[in-house]
């Protein structure tokens, strides 16, 4: 897990170096994007295969060829700070102070947005959950040639807090793809280690014809058990083939197929599921930006054994055809933004027994008030039932739910003081000791942040 995790991390810091170097290629043409057509004859890669997350940002927020930076101090208040470790929820406040720089540029072969945020957070009572924090991700396209693109992701997080992001507006963005990790399962407060990406490559070899290809992975790590009674390391790998039609200018229709290694780490064992997919999907943009795709399609699940110490039998595997669907949305407007997704289908544990049937659903919407006023409103359902030929007690210790929603409000001073006021809850109902006897968890949070953009290249 540890060397996996170390060969996330080398692939970030060798695209970190590369991104200058490919940047100085000079090609006249557009930049390079997925979500929006540069020209006419230029198609759209569709969500349910680009594997990008949805922007809530206004449209008018968007803004490339920037050097950004800041810093952003956050206090918090939780009601649930370690769970029913104690036998009792402990409530706590914290502080944390986030340092940012991020790079966004746009060549005309190459558009890369960099962005490192590490950050420090103190607990006025558990101060043994002090941590130093690490936030960092890259997403860029580069244009191989007018008719082939390649894009990368890649997204690291070291915390204590899944809660504590350095920037709290953009916590909840959704995606239209059907591999996403599963993110439903949470600890109120532990050490943890994720990270998550995907490449891919699409080439339109005709005016309505695009083929591509892509890769997903995905970790979880909590380097101290202790504090996760009940939870374990994951990690999951895929793969993805597609075709796309361009119907008509708002019309596209196509098919994918996507392979998933899902993986679940116990104590002394392990539980593997291998799934393949056949998709077909449409997706229909009324304009540049607005967009809603479906997909459905069988999916086929290999489920290993189950075995762990103390487990005295083991629990045999199974194989399964399984329905896959899912729907998405995604609007930016000027005033409104909206995204919001639904999916039903095998996906990893996130910390859980094995591999789980997943039914998942999101939104996120911002909405622009007065000329620095801004509120945003995000909410999450997801409920998780374990897969296989497992006994009714393993399965117990596995099936649950979880409820998840944030409210906030934020007040702009001047071009570079922001403060935002925010709530969340989260309900869950997973039998595992970290959850089980303190399902609840009430957040009310501040953050004061200073930033400040200066353009490249201008």
């Amino acid at each position: 897990m540890k060397s996996a995790m170390l060969n996330r991390t080398y692939f970030f810091a060798i695209l970190l170096l590369a991104a200058p170097l490919w940047s100085q290629v000079a090609n006249p043409g557009s930049a390079p994007t997925t979500t929006t057509p540069t020209t006419e004859d230029r198609m759209i890669t569709s969500p349910v295969v680009s594997g990008e997350a949805y922007s809530v940002a206004l449209g008018s927020e968007e803004r490339s060829n920037y050097l950004r930076g800041g810093v952003a101090f956050t206090s918090a208040y939780s009601d649930n700070t370690i769970g029913a470790t104690t036998g009792s929820p402990v409530s706590d406040v914290s502080y944390s102070i986030w340092p940012t720089i991020a790079l966004d540029k746009t060549t005309p072969r190459l558009h890369s947005i960099l962005a490192y945020s590490p950050g420090f957070t103190f607990y006025q009572r558990s101060s043994a959950l002090n941590e130093a924090d690490q936030n960092a991700s890259i997403d860029f396209h580069y244009r191989l040639s007018p008719h082939v693109t390649f894009s990368a992701r890649d997204s690291f997080q070291k915390s204590s807090n899944v809660f504590n992001q350095p920037d709290l507006a953009s916590a909840a963005v959704k995606s239209g793809g059907v591999q996403e990790a599963n993110s439903s399962v949470i600890a109120p407060i532990a050490d943890r280690l994720s990270n998550s990406g995907n490449v891919g490559i699409a080439y339109q070899f005709a005016r309505n014809g695009m083929v591509g290809a892509g890769g997903t992975f995905t970790n979880l790590h909590y380097p101290n058990p202790s504090q996760v009674p009940g939870l374990f390391d994951s990690s999951t790998q895929g793969g993805s083939g597609f075709y796309s039609y361009r119907v008509s200018r708002m019309h596209y229709i196509g098919a994918a197929y996507q392979y998933q290694r899902l993986m679940s780490y116990l104590t002394q064992g392990q539980n593997e599921t291998q799934t393949h997919a056949v998709l077909f999907f449409y997706t229909l943009y009324p304009s540049p930006r607005f967009s809603i795709s479906m997909f459905g399609g069988p999916q086929y699940a290999d489920i290993g054994p189950l075995f762990a110490i103390g487990m005295p039998i083991p629990q045999p595997g199974s194989r399964s055809w399984t329905p896959a669907a899912g729907a998405s949305m995604n609007l930016q407007g000027q005033l409104t933004s909206l995204a919001a997704s639904y999916s039903h289908a095998i996906s990893g544990g996130g910390g859980l027994l094995g591999a789980v049937q997943m039914d998942s659903a999101g939104v996120s919407i911002g909405r622009k008030i007065a000329r620095a006023l801004s509120a945003s409103l995000s909410g999450g359902y997801a409920q998780n039932r374990v897969v296989g030929g497992f006994s009714q007690a393993v399965s117990a210790s596995t099936n649950g739910h979880s409820v998840t929603g944030t409210a906030s409000l934020q007040r702009q001073f001047g071009e570079h003081l922001n403060v935002q006021l925010g709530y969340t809850r989260l309900h869950q109902t997973y039998n595992v000791p970290i959850i089980a006897g303190a399902p609840n968890t009430n957040r009310e949070f501040v953050s004061f942040s200073y930033t400040f953009a200066r353009p490249l290249g201008r």
